[in-house]
């Protein structure tokens, strides 16, 4: 069985976040780790390849050079092999670009399931994985809580709301994952020897497949940003001064009710 993991090298945000004057994300200039919701979803494969002995997992991830380590990483914890797609021209791609980037990428390999996170911390748009799924034209599972492989199918607790939905997907298929998906998993002092001896596969625009260049980094980007900023707006809010303890309670809790909280 093999399964591919898409990773995301984002920005440690305690470290601080910097643009640049086109309004995109100075990656360069700023810490950085790997997604958490990423991190759940390598974590689920290496806990399949665990149970099911022969099971071969990539990692792949689209970044500067530096991305390198989030992929050392993830050889690190488990992973066999690790691709990093780098080219200047990829830069300050939107979704739909860097769904096109990876799917590029990922068709160069053999895959019966994709994993990717929900979202990353630095977008939250959780846009990318359906649409590589569309790219490859693979069964999408969503919000993905739980995973159990059954034969050439998988099963997936997927979250809901209020609830949670049981699917069951016949491979390939793509599955995206929570943070709840992941079971904690830490690199080996081995592991860790092992991985700054293993090669990684770097490739750039010209190894992409099936990907023109009109869909590829900032040009190839329909969404555009308007402005960016460091620093969140915050409005003045409500000051109150009640006259008792039992009023301040009072006024505190027909608040909580009027938004519906109790």
């Amino acid at each position: 069985m093999k399964i591919v993991v898409c990773v995301k090298q984002v920005p440690d945000t305690k470290g601080g976040v910097k643009f640049k004057p086109d309004g995109t994300l100075d990656r360069g200039a700023m810490l950085a780790i790997m997604n958490p919701d990423d991190k759940a979803g390598l974590e689920a494969a290496l806990k399949i390849k665990k149970e099911n002995p022969g099971t071969e997992v990539t990692v792949v991830t689209m970044g500067l050079p530096k991305a390198d380590d989030v992929l050392r990483e993830a050889l690190a914890m488990g992973a066999d092999k690790a691709v990093l797609v780098t080219d200047r021209v990829l830069g300050g791609a939107d979704t739909w670009a860097t769904s096109q980037t990876l799917a590029g990428a990922i068709r160069n390999l053999e895959y019966d399931l994709v994993i990717t996170g929900r979202q990353a911390i630095d977008g939250d748009t959780a846009q990318v994985g359906p649409q590589i799924s569309e790219r490859l034209d693979l069964p999408l599972v969503s919000y993905a809580e739980e995973i159990k492989i059954e034969g050439d199918s998988v099963v997936v607790k997927r979250q809901f709301e209020d609830r949670y939905h049981m699917l069951k997907v016949k491979m390939p298929c793509l599955i995206t994952a929570l943070a709840e998906l992941g079971e904690d998993m830490y690199m080996t002092p081995g592991g860790i020897f092992d991985a700054y001896q293993t090669e990684v596969t770097v490739c750039g625009r010209k190894d992409l497949k099936d990907v023109t260049d009109d869909n590829l980094g900032l040009n190839g980007s329909p969404t555009k940003i308007a402005k960016a900023s460091d620093r969140v707006a915050k409005g003045a809010g409500e000051k109150v001064v009640p006259d008792s303890p039992k009023e301040a309670v009072d006024y505190i809790v027909g608040k909580l009710a009027e938004k519906h909280v109790i």
